[in-house]
């Protein structure tokens, strides 16, 4: 069974960088997508904000993140996938998720606060 472990995330000012991981337990050998959601507090649903094709690398974006946050993962480390955001603003303060297949990562939290 497909289990995702997430790491990354924190406190950082507006304007910053931070990076999310997530591994998953084995690596599907036909196309599969890695997502990435968010949810803030008093936020009933969770919002995908970014999404990985793979082994294509094709990316979407919603639009509140396009241009700063980029969904990937190095060939070197095919069970690994990363999502780097920059430009952090404290609208994307919450708590996020990497998902694939019907797998959730625990979920991890990134706060943006001077």
């Amino acid at each position: 069974q497909l289990t995702l472990r997430q790491s990354g995330g924190g406190l950082v000012q507006p304007g910053g960088s931070l990076r999310l991981s997530c591994v998953a337990s084995r690596v599907p050998t036909d196309t599969y997508t890695t997502d990435w959601y968010r949810q803030s507090p008093g936020q009933e649903r969770r919002e995908l904000v970014a999404r990985l094709t793979l082994p294509s690398h094709e990316t979407w974006y919603d639009d509140s993140v396009q241009g700063r946050f980029t969904a990937c993962r190095f060939d070197a480390d095919e069970a690994t996938t990363y999502l780097q955001m920059n430009e952090l603003t404290p609208e994307d303060s919450a708590v996020y998720y990497c998902k694939s297949e019907t797998t959730w990562g625990q979920g991890t939290q990134v706060t943006v606060s001077s």
